[in-house]
């Protein structure tokens, strides 16, 4: 079984619905970073020389390849990222090799299937 590791920034206040989603497309779990602080195009606005802007949470996870799409595009949707700019980002690398999931194959196999 192949695996792909998906990195998604996201609001703080957005984490606990992402990640609702993220299991109903298929993702068994996360490890969440919480306080990250990010800067895209536009800078973030001040405030007496202090910055305003919203913590973000930094969410990990490994997926079973053929889901992965799948739980991208759920988490793209509920945490708004296309809807305007900060709201977050999330990205999918390869994952050559994983162990201590073991536990999570059999579990994933005839999920995988339905999606076949």
């Amino acid at each position: 079984m192949q695996f792909k590791l998906l990195i998604a920034f996201v609001e703080d206040s957005s984490t606990e619905a992402v990640m609702k989603e993220a299991r109903r497309a298929g993702a068994t779990g996360a490890t969440i970073i919480n306080n990250a602080r990010g800067e895209g195009i536009k800078r973030q606005r001040t405030f007496f020389g202090m910055q305003l802007e919203t913590q973000r949470d930094v969410l990990l996870f490994v997926v079973e390849e053929h889901l992965a799409r799948k739980v991208l595009e759920r988490i793209a949707k509920v945490g708004g990222f296309d809807e305007e700019p900060g709201r977050g980002i999330a990205i999918q690398i390869g994952v050559e090799d994983a162990v201590g999931v073991a536990h999570q194959v059999e579990r994933l196999k005839g999920k995988v299937e339905e999606e076949l």
